[in-house]
């Protein structure tokens, strides 16, 4: 299954400290040899200053209690650093750890900022090194301390381009230190900035959605409602033109929250038609599962995905999160996609035909003749599926229902309405960024 491993192709578009979580994940469900996801981590830690780290992964993959004389070198220099920069930010930091002196500040940016001058020789200098220090913290590792130490320079900084560049570490740190909420509202605040109009080019606009998308995937595979909040985020158009042009493997994440979402969606059919256009540059079995159901009408080929998707989720770092319970282990999201996968199934399949066999059905399902027919007669009872089942024949019988031939034509127009929409939008952005150069 390392044929389907994103890992390759998410890594360039994340922070290195952010692929962390990845190899550990790939190291625990052993997709690559032992060896090979350890010089990974030792290549990522020598571009960052986690030295101690990077000297116990030495120890592990080499087993030796020796270490190499540079790793001890730089471990020399980062503390050297570290103490440098310490000092350099030190009397900002007394300020913000002293309460009564917090008090002072108000919401007003230019008063705080002569405030801090008059009374206490705090300068653009002194905040400046606050930055490079919250920075060489994380570098270090020490998220929490990171993530105050950007918040507080953000409340200070007059550099737009530096204000952002703290937005981007302090939503890091908290996908690091599992804040999944605070994450999420870092996650909203850096999208605001990137979608308006001021920023500064539209090809930088372009590459830190694409950055954003990909980051927002630790938060929203970890969140109550991520499932719904990846579609409202991934599927809006300048986001999903994004992912056509310079990310298509996203597309298996969208693809996923689609499938597992309870409440089918509108825009599901218009994704479709992405996942049919996109099969040149992208696929894998859950993107070919769609197209097997709705493109192909493909039922055999549709059953041998499903098994197939089973892997492929076990197997990805976002979507294989296991919950664990006592000594049990448990996928949920891989559930919750086998179910709904074969209600698509059964729902297509039904549109199709009239009278079903529950034993053919079953196979297509991947379950046994007695399973199948449970799970039918619950989805009938559950839903307002018209059909019955006739015991004797052993088929499922569907009640003929005639569409709405007014209603095909208000979703056919809109839908040519929506199109028109984005080509002219597409057409006059294209327009300005010529004319901005």
């Amino acid at each position: 299954m390392a044929t389907y491993d994103l890992t390759p192709r998410i890594a360039p578009n994340l922070d290195r400290h952010l692929v962390f979580p990845l190899l550990e994940f790939l190291q625990e469900s052993q997709l690559y040899p032992d060896e090979q996801i350890l010089k990974a981590k030792i290549e990522l830690l020598n571009k960052t200053n986690m030295v101690d780290y990077a000297m116990d992964i030495h120890k592990s993959l080499y087993r030796t209690e020796e270490v190499p004389q540079d790793m001890i070198d730089r471990r020399a220099e980062v503390v050297a650093r570290l103490k440098a920069l310490e000092e350099a930010a030190a009397p900002l930091v007394e300020f913000l750890q002293n309460a009564s002196a917090m008090q002072e500040l108000r919401a007003d940016k230019q008063y705080n900022l002569q405030m801090l001058h008059d009374r206490y020789q705090i300068g653009q200098e002194q905040i400046e090194a606050l930055y490079q220090y919250a920075k060489f913290q994380f570098e270090c590792g020490n998220y929490s301390g990171a993530a105050d130490y950007l918040y507080q320079y953000r409340g200070l900084c007059n550099n737009s381009e530096r204000s952002l560049s703290a937005l981007w570490g302090k939503m890091a740190a908290e996908i690091l230190m599992q804040n999944w909420d605070i994450a999420l509202e870092e996650l909203n605040r850096l999208k605001e900035i990137i979608d308006s109009k001021s920023f500064s080019s539209p090809l930088n606009q372009v590459q830190s959605r694409i950055w954003l998308m990909h980051w927002s995937l630790f938060i929203f595979f970890n969140n109550d409602n991520g499932r719904t909040q990846i579609i409202d985020l991934f599927n809006q158009d300048k986001y999903l033109n994004a992912i056509q042009t310079n990310a298509p493997h996203l597309l298996r994440y969208l693809a996923t929250a689609f499938i597992v979402n309870k409440r089918r969606r509108p825009q599901f059919k218009d994704f479709i038609k992405v996942i049919q256009q996109e099969q040149h540059s992208y696929k894998d079995p859950i993107t070919e599962f769609l197209a097997c159901v709705y493109v192909n009408y493909d039922f055999d080929e549709a059953q041998k995905k499903m098994k197939e998707c089973e892997e492929v989720i076990l197997n990805d770092p976002f979507l294989g999160k296991r919950l664990e319970d006592g000594n049990f282990s448990n996928v949920l999201l891989r559930d919750e996609f086998l179910e709904n996968a074969r209600l698509f199934i059964f729902e297509t399949y039904c549109r199709i035909h009239q009278r079903i066999d529950i034993g053919v059905l079953a196979e297509k399902l991947n379950l046994n003749f007695e399973e199948a027919e449970r799970w039918i007669v619950n989805l009938i009872r559950n839903s307002k599926l018209d059909a019955k089942i006739d015991s004797e024949s052993g088929t499922v019988i569907m009640e003929p229902s005639h569409p709405n031939v007014y209603e095909q034509l208000i979703d056919h127009t809109k839908a040519l309405s929506g199109r028109t929409s984005k080509s002219v939008s597409q057409i006059l952005e294209h327009a300005h960024a010529q004319a901005a150069r």
